[in-house]
């Protein structure tokens, strides 16, 4: 975590930046005595303050249980950042559900995550990937399928009801469907539900994103006087003068991702605190996170490979009220049997959250197929 220009490690066996014990609370340098002791004061401070509030932002809730100099440092890097969105805007309750529960049974947060409570630690930390990355997942997929029940690169045009569905395909061909899964993202969701239902299509379309770019650097080894130990860094938005918004050290985090004597390293840039971010080159946006790197992890030389990557309007934001939005969208959906609607845009954008919902999506599609069965 970035504080007055320096990186400080997160206080020892703490959860999404909060602490669980006292006594690395109380020796790290990322929180000034006052800060600390506000956040201590969580032990004491009534529970269940969330129980009769419909819905909060992130900044709310830190707020009250933390202090103000705990939402600077703590919720709006990890929280916020985590989701590239605004902490004063998102929604706790849809985001992190289990701190909310953590305050409601337990009064105390930070008791209820020291004691292993709703979203307490995990023995094998947080962080997880795959050697040849995510797209193992869909490799996967596709090889234990069988070739007649898959169509790739075969783009979903237009969907018209009512049951069974027709679906026009990019090439000009059609699938008639009795049950239709929708696992896109929320502005495609809109378009292709449109003609089904106007209404369900403006709900969809409304769910705001941001923008992000990630870009990947990398380093010989020796050029970089950092120890990386860890995984990365986040800067908080009250940290001036600083283009990225996190760090990552790639070839720190997971094994064999930069060959021997070599570092990749990864910034992140844009979100909703530089929504203008994607306007720039890529040549602009290798300069900016570059010298931002070079500052905080004193490195000598220039990257001798540079990629970005763009995510133009694809970090779903669940601001407050979005769980409204989502009994809105369930209502809707009752009035047309068969379509089921999962993506990142709606319940949870983690790759866990969306294997949740599809498996639950597929499995209530398979029911309603067998039970249709002559």
């Amino acid at each position: 975590m970035l504080r007055a220009g320096r990186l400080h490690p997160l206080p020892q066996d703490s959860v999404l930046g909060i602490p669980t014990r006292l006594r690395p609370l109380a020796k790290t340098r990322l929180l000034t005595a006052a800060g600390k002791a506000r956040v201590a004061l969580d032990l004491l401070l009534p529970g269940g303050a969330s129980a009769g509030r419909h819905d909060e932002s992130i900044a709310s809730f830190f707020e009250r249980r933390f202090g103000r100099e705990a939402v600077d440092y703590i919720a709006e890097p990890l929280l916020a950042g985590i989701h590239a969105g605004n902490v004063d805007r998102l929604s706790m309750q849809a985001l992190f559900p289990r701190l909310v529960e953590a305050e409601r049974t337990h009064g105390s947060v930070i008791r209820a995550l020291a004691a292993g409570g709703p979203g307490g630690r995990t023995p094998d930390g947080p962080f997880r990937s795959l050697p040849g990355g995510v797209g193992e997942l869909t490799d996967a997929l596709c090889a234990a399928l069988p070739a007649r029940a898959l169509r790739t690169g075969a783009g979903v045009r237009e969907l018209r009801g009512p049951a069974p569905y027709r679906l026009r395909l990019a090439g000009g061909t059609s699938v008639t469907a009795r049950q239709v899964v929708l696992a896109v993202p929320a502005q495609t969701a809109a378009e292709l539900l449109r003609p089904l239902d106007p209404e369900l299509a403006s709900i969809c379309g409304a769910v705001p994103h941001t923008s992000s770019a990630t870009v990947t650097l990398g380093y010989p080894r020796d050029a970089i006087r950092h120890d990386l130990r860890g995984t990365g860094f986040v800067v908080p938005r009250v940290e001036r003068g600083l283009s990225v918004m996190a760090g990552t050290w790639v070839s720190s985090k997971w094994p064999d991702r930069a060959p021997h004597g070599q570092a990749l390293l990864r910034g992140f840039v844009g979100g909703a605190r530089d929504a203008a971010a994607l306007d720039r080159t890529d040549a602009e946006l290798v300069d900016s996170v570059h010298r931002d790197l070079a500052r905080l992890l004193d490195i000598r030389r220039r990257p001798a490979l540079a990629r970005v990557y763009r995510w133009p309007r694809l970090n779903p934001q669940y601001e407050v009220g979005h769980l409204e939005r989502l009994a809105a969208i369930d209502a809707r959906l009752d009035r047309l049997p068969g379509i089921h609607l999962i993506g990142a845009g709606f319940r949870g954008v983690g790759i866990p959250d969306c294997i949740t919902r599809g498996r639950a999506a597929g499995a209530a599609a398979s029911r309603a197929v067998q039970s249709a069965a002559p």
